[in-house]
């Protein structure tokens, strides 16, 4: 029996374009594998959009919740986390569209000691209007339907859409932290546990998915990329607020430096 996966997706008041995700859910090739949408203090909408998607996609699909209390997306991973039966975890934006073998494709790459960086091509904002407005599914779309887009500037890559089997050069980058982001991150439940989960002492935007990553590294965890495999196709949104972000820079480097392992407030506070 092939193991659990559990797919947990980061939201904030964003319906349109976690109703696109969970729709490109809905038809994985691969079904063993089950949804948490960390939700960031939204309002109710979202947890009845959830609602509306939980008979659709036909596997355990679960809204975890907290109050708005400014930009806390390591806490409500956390808690997304401790709502998780997998044995490996499938970290998604909510605004990250995935192609059918989206699922399939990480399982294949899984691999005891090592967790996967997936990459993404970027809509414009253009784009993104006429997915969200028509319903469109660019998830189905063909090479040439994509060759049009990325002439006509509706989309800034191609990388994220192309499949191509790079074997043992998927391992070059086995101790790299730069570039890495969990919008598309794979990550064994029991290496979560080692490193306790994000560290939710990063307030506001920026660096917490770094201090993640090295925190990995730390603990012996070597990246595995799943470019050119696991691709998704992200939603353009407005950048977000960066006022903390030298803060949280600060932050990471004392990480970096000190070689530490484990989260100062992550999974475990929150048990606790």
């Amino acid at each position: 029996m092939a193991e659990l996966i559990s797919i947990i997706i980061s939201t904030y008041n964003r319906e349109d374009a976690l109703n696109a995700v969970l729709r490109s859910l809905a038809h994985q090739s691969d079904l063993d594998f089950e949804v948490i949408v960390a939700d960031d203090g939204s309002s109710p909408s979202t947890a009845k959009l959830v609602d509306t998607w939980k008979a659709k996609i036909g596997r355990r699909v679960e809204h975890v919740w907290h109050p708005d209390q400014g930009f806390r997306l390591a806490e409500i991973r956390n808690r997304a986390i401790l709502a998780a039966h997998g044995t490996y975890c499938i970290f998604l934006d909510g605004d990250c569209i995935v192609r059918e073998d989206f699922v399939a494709t990480h399982r294949r790459l899984a691999e005891r000691g090592w967790f996967v960086t997936g990459n993404r091509s970027l809509l414009s904002s253009g784009l993104t209007a006429k997915v969200l407005r028509e319903n469109l599914t660019p998830e189905t779309w063909r090479p040439a339907r994509w060759l049009i887009e990325r002439w006509r500037g509706g989309i800034n890559r191609l990388s994220g859409l192309l499949q191509l089997p790079l074997g043992s050069l998927r391992r070059v980058r086995r101790s790299a932290w730069r570039g890495a982001r969990a919008c598309n991150l794979a990550v064994w439940r029991a290496d979560l546990d080692r490193i306790d989960g994000f560290d939710a002492d990063y307030k506001g935007w920026g660096r917490e998915d770094s201090d993640f990553i090295v925190r990995l590294l730390h603990a012996g965890v070597r990246r595995k990329d799943g470019v050119f495999a696991t691709g998704v196709i992200h939603l353009w949104h407005p950048d977000a607020d960066r006022s903390q972000l030298s803060e949280n820079e600060y932050k990471l480097g004392a990480v970096i430096a000190d070689g530490r392992v484990r989260a100062r407030h992550g999974l475990s506070s929150l048990q606790s």
